[in-house]
Formats: structure tokens, sequence, C-alpha cells
């Protein structure tokens, strides 16, 4: 979970409120989420683990207006792809997503990150 700890640090960096999967209901907004969406396994020939792993990170970011939740998916984006813990490469642009539950405007972005298993 190296990798997992070295992307919190860098995504609390943009925002205070970073959460796995999903925030807790009630959550202040502008708060981040992120989750594993595939990638690929690293595994050498004889099929023993690699040191490095390299999955697809969706990080959704949700906030009260759609300007503000773009401006903060632009600041994350900078963030991890010059990262130094790991090696963060963009899988398109950013989404435009919503909370059907509220009033809250999001979007997601997906990353392909190396980093350490």
């Amino acid at each position: 979970m190296a990798l997992e700890n070295d992307l919190r640090i860098e995504l609390l960096a943009c925002c205070p409120r970073v959460y796995p999967s999903t925030a807790p209901y009630g959550t202040k907004t502008p708060y981040v989420t992120w989750q594993h969406a595939g990638g690929d396994s690293l595994r050498w020939q004889d099929n023993t683990a690699a040191s490095k792993r390299m999955p697809l990170i969706q990080v959704n970011v949700w906030a009260d207006s759609v300007l503000q939740a773009f401006t903060l998916i632009q600041q994350i984006e900078e963030r991890l792809c010059l990262a130094a813990a790991f090696t963060a490469e963009v899988q398109g642009e950013p989404v435009p997503s919503f909370d059907d539950g509220s009033d809250i405007e999001g979007y997601i972005q997906t990353f392909k990150v190396l980093g350490d298993r």
C-alpha cells in the first residue's frame, strides 16, 4: 500500500478532505475521493511480483460549483504528474460529473500510476 499512501499525501496537499472510494455522508466540500480502476499487473517471468505496481487510479473531485471542481482537478493533475514518490500519466481530460443525491458538482480524471508495491 506504499503507492496509496504516497497518493494520499499528494492529494492532501491539494485538498484537506481526501477519502478512498467514498466520502462520509455530509462531508463539507470541496473534497476528493479516489479508487482503483484496473491497470497493469507487474509480474516477472517466473510469476513473482515486481517491486512496483501500475494501477489506474480514478480521482473524483466534488465541489459547490463546476468552476471550483475543475480548478481543483487541474491542481491535482499538475501535482500528481510532478510527484517525486511515483510516476503519474494522465489517461485523458477531466470528465464532468454530478451527485444525484445533492447539489454538488464534480470532475473525474484517471491516471496510470507507477509506484512502490
